[in-house]
Order: C-alpha cells, then structure tokens, then sequence
C-alpha cells in the first residue's frame, strides 16, 4: 500500500532562470501516462527545434504566461488557468514564456507510447 503524499506544484520555485526547464516527474503508470510539473522562468525552445511527441500532451499553466507555436497554426497565448490538449505527433515549441517570474505548468501525457 502507498501512502497519500500532500505537495504543492507552487513550492521551491527557482528565483532565477536556470539554463534548462526544470520538469519533475509527479505521477507516472505503466500504460505510459506520466504527470509533469514543468517550470520555465523565460524559457524557450531553441531557433529551429520542434517538440514531435509519440503521446498526446494536455497542458495547464498555473503560473505565468507562455506563447506557444503549433506548425501551421496560429501561435497560442495562455495565461494561468489556460490549458490546452496537443494531439501526438503535432509539432510544437515554447516561444515566448515570462521572463519576471517563473511560469508553471501542469503537464499529463497519455496515449501511445
């Protein structure tokens, strides 16, 4: 039996941008579902590379603000409370995220692995 474990996906957030997102494992099963607490603090994806993943990925921003690209769509603002569901395979980027705070992000992935 496991214990229940109480946390806070806005506790030990980093002051400063670091030179990576800090991504944190929160849940994961063996069907391939894994739960993501991602911290960005004016991150983005580097020039030219693009997110092509096996799952599907839904999104929350809890914290902050992000622009993100999906090609060939219109890029997406979102604000905290903001969430969004990106279908396997659709290529995406972070392009823009607050650089004055660090922007927080709930992320479930799930679907083929």
């Amino acid at each position: 039996m496991t214990n229940a474990m109480k946390t806070s996906l806005l506790a030990d957030l980093p002051l400063s941008a670091g030179p990576q997102e800090l991504f944190h494992t929160l849940a994961s099963d063996s069907t391939g579902v894994r739960i993501e607490r991602i911290v960005s603090f004016g991150h983005q994806s580097p020039e030219g590379f693009w997110y092509d993943q096996t799952q599907a990925e839904w999104v929350m921003l809890l914290q902050g603000e992000a622009i993100l690209a999906l090609e060939g769509q219109s890029d997406i603002h979102l604000s905290a409370g903001d969430c969004l569901n990106i279908p396997a395979h659709t290529r995406h980027r972070v392009v823009w995220t607050t650089p004055q705070q660090p922007t927080v992000w709930l992320a479930v992935f799930y679907g083929a692995v």
